[in-house]
């Protein structure tokens, strides 16, 4: 289905979800983490600078120190409208007054930690059909950092050692959210070396686009097909329609997987990426950083 609102994905910069959050926030100098850069294109894609924001954090084990720092950060960029929602049981992503906060935001933002977690809880609820319906009929941005971002999609990644990942079976897949079709994306992509995570991926299903964010890195999507880098890293796309041969269905799990002409991109800050047509326009403009796409 046609959606009216915008997608940011983003690769995310900490290891969210884990005890080692803390120690990151706690270092004045790691402004990644906050993806500012980032953040403050989300306000300027939103509706209006007064946005409504609705930070969810069911991803995290630690939500409430999660929710406090995305606080502060969307308040340093003057957004003082913020929501945080920990919502971590299905009953909660079914109550009316959750339903209420999507309803009523200009911005929903899932964070990082577990993407399993976020499916489990959420699928199927009022609250993922309530955020679904804003992002496809209303002027609405929709986005997900790190595990937020690779539930984005309709075929997900929830595991998958990046050591094996060109081994068959070492690659664990699911539904996502299905906000993105035809995609699947992983993040932290170039600092955890997971490349080899969408090769099997997209081998596995060559009609699959493989996504790859880096950190403080992300795409954003908008209605007319194009997907644009933001943020200052990497992203690795991987097309699977060209293979010509691929091992994949014939080799024993646990052994490796071989594949015959996969086409791989490479986009930095403002290249553009067209979903349909899948043809890249690299981005010329040297030194410059706050710019938007003729598109």
């Amino acid at each position: 289905m046609e959606h009216k609102g915008k997608l940011v994905i983003i690769g995310g910069a900490v290891d969210k979800g884990t005890p080692n959050e803390l120690n990151a926030y706690s270092k004045p100098s790691n402004l990644n983490f906050f993806e500012l850069g980032i953040l403050r294109r989300i306000i300027h894609e939103s509706k209006n600078e007064q946005s409504k924001v609705a930070v969810v954090t069911t991803a995290s084990n630690i939500p409430e120190e999660i929710g406090v720092e995305y606080t502060k950060a969307f308040n340093k960029l003057d957004v003082k409208n913020v929501e945080v929602l920990h919502i971590k049981t299905r009953d909660q992503a079914n109550d009316p007054a959750m339903v209420e906060v999507v309803k009523n935001s200009d911005i929903v933002m899932f964070t990082g930690g577990d993407q399993l977690r976020l499916t489990s809880i959420f699928g199927g609820t009022d609250f993922i059909d309530a955020v679904r319906k804003k992002y496809e009929e209303g002027d609405f941005l929709l986005a997900g950092t790190s595990a937020g971002a690779m539930a984005c999609s309709e075929t997900m990644i929830y595991h998958g050692s990046s050591s094996e990942a060109l081994l068959k079976g070492a690659v664990k897949l699911t539904s996502g959210f299905g906000f993105i079709k035809d995609v699947i994306i992983d993040t932290h992509f170039v600092k955890r070396g997971r490349i080899g995570r969408l090769f099997q991926a997209v081998a596995a299903n060559p009609r699959v686009l493989g996504i790859g964010l880096g950190e403080d890195t992300g795409l954003l999507i908008k209605n007319n097909g194009y997907l644009e880098a933001i943020g200052s890293g990497l992203i690795i796309v991987v097309d699977g329609r060209n293979i010509k041969d691929s091992n994949i269905a014939s080799t024993p799990d646990g052994t490796p997987i071989s594949i015959q002409n996969l086409t791989v991109h490479v986009m930095s800050m403002h290249d553009l990426f067209h979903l349909q047509t899948r043809v890249i326009s690299i981005f010329h403009g040297v030194g410059v950083e706050n710019v938007e796409r003729d598109i």
